[in-house]
């Protein structure tokens, strides 16, 4: 049996449900050894208005809804995305699954199909999947190669404009970081950036020019106040290394924005001094480090026949150990970089957990998916179960962590500012039309 429906009143309560402890912050609960507590829950309109102990009085009498222990969670938070790639795999598939493969697949793809009209809808249909699985914020990576840049630039701030409270959104640059040695491009890249309220960002691979390209980026960013995001490392070599110039970067620059850094794979296939001092640097540079890895286990290590040897994501558990922020993120959606994904955190969490042995113990690892990307994305009020917070929630029939993780939770209630809201994702039908390959059908 599912869920009853919400109670029809402003203020009631969600009775006898369980909270992951980490997620609860001010709550007077008693974790069990899983880390999660029993809880009831006040809404009050759109407010979280109290969260205590489960079966504690109730001398108002609300209307409650008895979850009976199923999960309560905060509204997701995914810190790296890439919306104005999704869903253009039927269109322009990745013949091989190989990352070459991908990078050829969507430059054709870009410049042959991007217009306005194009991103638009795609990104749409996306954010309209990422809110019927019940995400707040996303961050999105918007490919900035000229002229590009002055397509897709607009169309995100439309869109940031249109959905702001349903999913707050933010747009960070993505190019590779040799484009940014040509003076007229970085000139008017930065000024599209800064425009669109955008951060700053790039991919870094070895290339000459590397560091200076690098050490570009933080004199941009500091001179004009922005945050920084990279794409890292995405690679099992591990020759490739520039993780640690970012640190070292960020430190020399005695950089104060916020540093995001995402994959950072070849880490993992370095030599333990290595590993070492790369993040004593990240932890005294400050920088934030977000996994991806589904795609990263989907295209690392892939060779035509052959087994892969290694899971492909990053070092999260010793990062963590140094009190370096992490969290996890979908990447890609049915893009030539993966071709599968829904925008769904919860998944995300899940394949996490399997992948990267997010468990015993589970500990505050569902921060990775909510309160931890609020914070660095500077949304800290968001991803927490809080009294006197925002009413955005997830509630799930789980009752533990074997139960979440062990189905899709494909009958979760979404609550927005206290009221439920249509879970049904949209149809890809809708994007028959747009994405059909030339003679053939979607």
């Amino acid at each position: 049996m599912g869920f009853a429906r919400l109670p029809d009143a402003r203020r009631y309560r969600l009775a006898n449900a369980t909270v992951p402890a980490c997620l609860a912050e001010g709550a007077d609960l008693v974790p069990d050894a899983e880390g999660l507590a029993r809880a009831d829950l006040t809404i009050d309109g759109g407010i979280l208005a109290a969260i205590r102990p489960a079966g504690s009085p109730d001398p108002e009498g609300l209307p409650a809804l008895d979850l009976d222990r199923g999960m309560v969670w905060p509204a997701f938070v995914e810190a790296h995305t890439h919306l104005d790639k999704g869903h253009i795999w039927p269109r322009s598939p990745n013949s091989d699954g190989s990352f070459d493969g991908a990078l050829t697949a969507v430059r054709t793809d870009r410049a042959a199909h991007w217009s306005a009209a194009d991103v638009q809808a795609r990104m749409e249909f996306s954010l309209r999947c990422a809110f019927a699985h019940g995400t707040r914020l996303i961050r999105t990576h918007i490919d900035s190669d000229a002229p590009q840049h002055r397509v897709s630039w607009p169309v995100f701030a439309e869109l940031r404009d249109a959905w702001t409270g349903r999913i707050e959104l933010q747009g960070a640059a993505l190019v590779g970081i040799d484009r940014l040695m040509d003076d007229a491009y970085f000139d008017d890249l930065g000024r599209t950036v800064r425009a669109h309220g955008g951060i700053l960002g790039a991919v870094t691979y070895p290339v000459p020019g590397l560091e200076a390209g690098i050490d570009r980026l933080f004199r941009h960013a500091v001179e004009h106040g922005l945050d920084l995001d990279f794409h890292a490392d995405e690679t099992g070599d591990p020759a490739v290394r520039s993780l640690a110039l970012i640190a070292e970067a960020a430190i020399r620059h005695r950089f104060r924005g916020r540093v995001l850094v995402g994959h950072c794979c070849s880490l993992a296939r370095q030599p333990e001094d290595v590993i070492d001092r790369t993040l004593d640097l990240v932890a005294e540079a400050g920088l934030a480090v977000v996994s991806l890895p589904m795609c990263n286990m989907y295209l690392q290590d892939r060779r035509a026949g052959v087994t892969p040897r290694w899971r492909g994501v990053t070092l999260l558990h010793e990062m963590k150990a140094r009190g370096i922020p992490v969290m996890v993120a979908s990447d890609n959606t049915r893009d030539p970089f993966y071709a599968y994904g829904d925008l769904d955190a919860l998944e995300v969490y899940a394949q996490a957990t399997r992948i990267l042995h997010l468990d015993h113990p589970v500990g505050d690892w569902p921060r990775a998916v909510t309160a931890t990307p609020a914070e660095v994305l500077g949304w800290p009020d968001l991803g927490r179960l809080g009294a006197g917070g925002g009413a955005d929630l997830v509630l799930l029939r789980a009752r533990s962590w074997t139960e979440l993780l062990s189905r899709p939770q494909a009958d979760r209630i979404v609550v927005r500012a206290g009221r439920a809201i249509d879970t049904t994702p949209p149809d890809y039908r809708e994007l028959d039309a747009l994405l059909a390959p030339e003679g053939g059908n979607a």
